[in-house]
C-alpha cells in the first residue's frame, strides 16, 4: 500500500457519513424541522380536541333550574298549630337577643328590658312586627303576627313581664273543610243576578253559572287563600265579618 492510499484511508476514517451538501440538508431536516412539526401537530390535536365547557350539561335538573320562574310563591298551612313564644324566639329572635347584638336587649336583662316593659305590650309588639332601630320587621315571615306577640310575651316575662298573650285570632280554629265550605256558597244577590241572566242566554251557555260557582272554592285555593286565609299583609281573612263589613259595605 502507498503512502497516498494510507491517507487517504485515514481521513475517510475520521470524517462522518454527511459528505455532500444535499446529505447535510437532509439531516438538518430530519432532524430539526421534522419534529417541530410533529410537536405543532400534537398540540393541535390536544387543543383542537371537543370537550365540553363548564356549566354544558344538559341533564333535566340542571335544564329544569335555568328556566324556573325568579319569583316563586310558598303557600303554607293556614291551619297549623300556632306556635309557642319559646319556639318562635328560638326560630327567629335568638340570634340578636340571645347575644344582645346590634344593641338588642339581651334575653333575662331586666335592666334593660325595664324601660321598653314600660311602654306596654302593644308598642312592644308593633314595633317587633314594623321593625325600630336595628331590628328588622319581624312580622310578615314564617310566623303569624300573634306567634311574633307571643315571643315578645315570652321575652319580657324573662326579665319581670307580667303580661298576658294575645289571644289567637278566631278564624285560626276553623277547620279547613269549614272554609272551604263558606267559600262555596255564593251570595244570595249574585246567584239571583246568574239566575236573571240565564233565561236571556242561549241554551249552551245553561251550565255556565253550575260552572263559574263550581270554580269559585279552587280559584280560591289556587290564588286567594295565600293571603286571605292567615291574613297576610292585613288581608282580610275568610270568614272574618268584622274585617270584611267595611269592604262590603264600600
Amino acid at each position: 500500500m502507498s503512502a497516498n492510499d494510507h491517507t487517504t484511508a485515514h481521513e475517510e476514517a475520521h470524517t462522518g457519513p454527511i459528505k455532500t451538501p444535499q446529505q447535510l440538508l437532509a439531516a438538518v431536516f430530519f432532524s430539526f424541522v421534522v419534529p417541530v412539526f410533529a410537536i405543532i401537530g400534537l398540540v393541535y390535536y390536544v387543543v383542537s380536541a371537543n370537550k365540553p365547557i363548564a356549566g354544558a350539561d344538559e341533564s333535566a335538573k340542571s335544564v329544569a333550574q335555568r328556566i324556573q320562574k325568579i319569583g316563586m310563591v310558598e303557600i303554607r298551612d293556614a291551619n297549623r298549630p300556632l306556635k309557642s313564644g319559646e319556639e318562635v324566639y328560638k326560630a327567629q329572635c335568638v340570634t340578636c337577643h340571645g347575644t344582645g347584638a346590634a344593641g338588642a336587649p339581651k334575653f333575662g336583662d331586666a335592666g334593660a328590658w325595664a324601660p321598653r316593659i314600660k311602654t306596654g305590650f302593644d308598642a312592644l309588639w308593633h314595633s317587633a312586627l314594623k321593625g325600630k332601630g336595628a331590628m328588622g320587621a319581624q312580622g310578615g315571615g314564617d310566623f303569624e303576627d300573634v306567634e311574633i306577640g307571643r315571643a315578645v310575651v315570652y321575652m319580657t316575662a324573662a326579665a319581670g313581664g307580667k303580661f298576658a298573650e294575645p289571644a289567637a285570632p278566631a278564624a285560626a280554629s276553623a277547620p279547613a273543610a269549614g272554609a272551604t265550605a263558606a267559600a262555596a256558597t255564593p251570595p244570595a244577590d249574585v246567584v239571583a243576578a246568574l239566575a236573571a241572566a240565564n233565561k236571556t242566554a242561549a241554551p249552551a251557555a245553561a251550565a255556565a253559572p253550575a260552572t263559574a260557582g263550581a270554580a269559585a272554592p279552587a280559584l280560591y285555593s289556587q290564588v286567594c287563600v295565600a293571603c286571605h286565609a292567615a291574613g297576610v299583609a292585613n288581608a282580610p281573612k275568610l270568614g272574618d265579618k268584622a274585617a270584611w263589613a267595611p269592604r262590603i259595605a264600600a
